[in-house]
This record gives structure tokens, sequence and C-alpha cells, in this order.
């Protein structure tokens, strides 16, 4: 082989090599998002057809090289390489809103990865020696990087499960070493991760307590909270429990072991995956049924799915109007805060909060419940209540001095959607919706998104709809409702719905934009 070829074999080499790394690093990027599913990264795969094909259509002009061709002649591997070099450009790494983390199990799954690839090229060159048609095979290399993830997660499935129990059965004896620890469980469909941020504060007035950080509510983010931050100074670990499958919330019980367990809401979230409400609320309910008998269940009996459920357990029931243990009502709302009278058996209190909205009051009289109940007077919760802060990008307010921001960027759900419009209704200015709308709906993800852009209507005065694909059923309850086409508009990304926004005359009307959702990168 005479220099030129050596370097143009090189270079085509370089440049395959390149390819699958990029591409490997987006798909495994995905497969993290998608909480590593094989059944979900192929749905991802089939909703995103157009691009991935955009992102492999180049690899088969170069396979395609070899084929016509029938030789590796210096032009031929070069000509090769150009065409993977625009599939490059197509697949140039977007800035992500959650980047790779590069995880022990990531790391595994690369190396894997790396193993299986090199194994399929030797392979290869073994039974198909080094002519043209090896080189067309091994072209396609970079295409298997569309299901390498998966294929290497299969391959480590064995290991990664001992790993797993080594690490649960460590936390297991971690929760068994603390006699003293009283665990709380909360879970629900929306409102478990805003309701555990005030529990932690409300009862930060008595004890020392432990929160599950952020939304680390999936068996393996508990166990890693748990083997890193729970000690015997603890008197409560407040353990956030999320789940996308039957099952879920009792695998993590079984870990924790909570006393009390608090149910925030049931709807029509990760339908996708759950198939069913029916095992939505099933899956829900595993946090009662692992409680022991002198246990307490809380309970949001504004929820209908919570209420007609049949839960034999001790409960304490909590809802804005009255009928329950523990209710909020002469709920008043402002731009400036909220404030409400808990009301609880002949004793009641006044509070206030800045915090804006009925849907924040709920989510704070379940933990004014669940304190009270485990040993916090109500009087000594007047005080840590005012000083509740938001969680971020849950309703968080951000004021500007021509512009205030209702973040609610985190995970939208209908029944919070519904909350946050309300929330933006008791604003003064102009009212702008920024939102992609709800996924993980199931069947009934267009019919939630198109009522959702009815009930924008109501209440907006301009509407941005983000993506596409998501803006349609917006659009379509928006038009239902009468909604003028001046006043709507369709971003292809979120930065183009911002840029929209501060280009939005208003007539010296202060803007108050509501920020509703923002979707991860694998959407």
């Amino acid at each position: 082989m005479d220099i030129l070829s050596i370097i143009s074999v090189s270079v085509l080499g370089i440049t395959l090599c390149i390819s699958c790394v990029v591409n490997f690093l987006h798909y495994i990027h995905m497969f993290q998002l998608n909480s590593y599913h094989a059944v979900e990264q192929f749905r991802w795969i089939g909703i995103n057809i157009k691009s991935v094909l955009l992102r492999h259509i180049f690899t088969v002009g170069a396979v395609l090289m070899f084929v016509v061709f029938g030789d590796i002649r210096p032009s031929t591997c070069l000509l090769a390489a150009a065409f993977l070099w625009i599939g490059l450009i197509f697949s140039a790494p977007k800035k992500a809103k959650k980047k790779l983390v590069f995880t022990p199990r990531v790391i595994r799954m690369t190396v894997t990865s790396a193993i299986v690839y090199i194994a399929v090229i030797l392979l290869v060159l073994l039974l198909a020696g080094a002519g043209s048609l090896s080189f067309a095979l091994i072209m396609t290399v970079q295409i298997l990087t569309l299901f390498i993830a998966v294929i290497a997660n299969v391959i480590n499935k064995p290991i990664e499960y001992m790993i797993n129990r080594h690490y649960i059965n460590d936390a297991k004896r971690i929760i068994n070493e603390l006699p003293l620890l009283t665990v709380v469980g909360l879970t629900g469909s929306y409102g478990k991760t805003s309701t555990k941020f005030y529990l932690e504060k409300l009862l930060g007035a008595k004890y020392n307590v432990l929160m599950t950080p952020e939304s680390y509510n999936t068996t393996m983010g508990v166990v890693k909270v748990v083997r890193g931050q729970l000690n015997a100074t603890h008197d409560i670990f407040l353990c956030e429990m999320g789940a996308k499958n039957v099952g879920e919330i009792k695998e993590i019980c079984d870990i924790v072991k909570p006393k009390h367990g608090i149910i925030t809401s049931i709807g029509p979230q990760h339908l996708e995956t759950f198939k069913s409400v029916d095992n939505i609320i099933k899956t829900k309910f595993e946090l009662a049924d692992s409680l022991p008998d002198d246990g307490t269940i809380f309970l949001n009996f504004d929820n209908e799915y919570i209420k007609n459920h049949d839960c034999k357990k001790n409960k304490v029931t909590y809802s804005l109007g009255g009928g329950t243990d523990y209710y909020a009502d002469n709920i008043t709302v402002s731009e400036n805060g909220t404030q409400f009278v808990l009301h609880h058996g002949s004793e009641e209190k006044q509070f206030t909060t800045k915090l804006i909205g009925s849907h924040n009051v709920q989510n704070i009289v379940g933990a004014i419940a669940t304190a009270n109940t485990l040993g916090v007077p109500l009087a000594d919760l007047v005080i840590p209540v005012k000083r509740l802060e938001c969680v971020p990008h849950r309703l968080q307010i951000i004021k500007g001095t021509n512009k205030t921001i209702i973040d609610d960027a985190f995970n939208s759900n209908p029944s919070g959607a519904k909350a946050a419009l309300d929330t933006l209704a008791v604003f003064d200015g102009y009212k702008i919706l920024v939102s992609p709308g709800m996924v993980e709906l199931g069947e009934k993800e267009y019919e939630l998104n198109k009522q959702f852009g009815k009930q924008a209507a109501d209440v907006c005065d301009f509407v941005i709809a983000v993506g596409e694909r998501q803006a349609v059923p917006i659009v379509d309850g928006l038009k239902e409702n009468g909604y003028p086409d001046d006043k709507m508009y369709v971003a292809k990304s979120l930065n183009e719905a911002l840029i929209k926004v501060e280009n939005i005359k208003t007539g010296g009307a202060k803007k108050i934009v509501l920020l509703e959702n923002d979707l991860p990168d694998n959407y």
C-alpha cells in the first residue's frame, strides 16, 4: 500500500471514529434521559425518526462509495470520508439543558460499547478481508451507534444488578442501624417535591431533618442519599419517591422502611409507561401499603382519585375548603403572596406566605398536617410558613423592572398547568404564556394539551407555543376558543420563544411571563 493509500485510509478511519463518538454520546445521553429504559429509547427513536435518519443518511452515502466503485482507492476512501464529515455537520452537539452525566454506569456502558465496536470490526476483517466489502460493512458501524447503548446495557445487566444489589443492601444496613430515625415517604403525580421542601422547613423548627435533594426520587437516587448523607444525627428522613412503573414505590419502601407517608396527588402522569390511571393509583398507594400498623398516611382529599380509594391504614386527610382533618379556607391571593386560615378540629390559625396560589396552599397544608402530627404545634409553624421560599422552577416568581417571570418550568402536568394559569391571572399586566405543553400523557396527550390551550385563551394576552410538533394541540385549543391568530406564535425553541417575548409590544403594560414546562433534551 503506497503512502497516499495509507493517508486516505487513515483519514477515513479517524473520521469514522469521530463520527461514532459524536453519535454514541448523543444516543447514550438520550438513553440516560430515558432512564435507561429500552422501550422508552425506541419510542424516542420512532418519534424523532426524521432527525435520526438525517444523522445517518450520509453514512449510507459512504457505504455506497465502496459498493458502487468496488475498490478502496484513495479517491473512494476520501469521498467516503467527505460523506461522513457532512453527516457530522448535522450531528454537531447542541447545547443541552441537562448534560450527559458520566456516571459509573455510563462509563461501564461506554467501555462495553467500545469492545462491541472493536469486535464487530475485527469480525468483519476476519471474514471478509480488507477489500471494499469490508470497508462498506465497517462504515455501517456508525449506524450501530443508534442501538449500541441499549445493547451494552443488556450485556451489562448482570453486573449492574450485582452492583445495585450491593448498594441497596448497604443502604438497608444503614437504615437498620438507625432505630430512632423516622422516615417519611412522599409520593404523588405532582406536588411531592414542593411538599417535601416545605415540610423540611417546618419540621426544622423541632427536628434535625435530612431530605432527598432536588428530585432525587428513584431507587438508586435514594440509595445514593442514604449511603452518602444519612447519619445518626438525623431525627427525620424525608424520602421523595417517584415511579414510572408499578412496583417502583414498593421497591424504595422496602429499602427505607417509612413509618409515615404523604400522597400529594394522583393524575394522568407517565401514562406512556403506566398504561392506565388504575396502575398509577395502585403504585402511589404502595407507599400506604408499606407503612407499619402504627404509621400514618397523609392524604390530599381534594384529589378525587385519592379520596375515592379505599385505604385501610391510619390516615390524616387534608384539603382546601373543609370536611377533612386539616383544611384551609378564607384564602386570599395577591401578587405579594397568599393568606389563609388553617383548621384542625377546634383549633384554627392564620397563616401568611409569600408563595402565590391555591396550588401552593394545598402543598403547605399537607406539610402543616404532617409537621403538626409529628409534634410541632401550629403556633410554632406560623413563622416558618411565612419564611417559605419558592422551590426553584415551581411557580417561582422572578421580578424585574419591566417584566415579571413566573418560572414553572419543571415537568408540567394538567393540574399544575391549570394552577399556573390561575396564578398568572392574579397579576396585573400583559400576560404571556411560553410553553411546549405536557408530555408522557399517553393517548390523552393531545386532548389534555388542547384543553390547556383553551384554558390559556381565557387568561393570556399572548401565547407562545414551543416546538412545532408539541404546539399543535395547544394551538388547536386556542383556535377553538376563538383566540386571535395575531396573539399566538409557534417557536421552534425556547430561545426563539424568549426572543419573541422581548419583541412583543404591550403598549407600556408590564409583561408577566409564565414559563410553563421546559421539556428535556430527549423531547
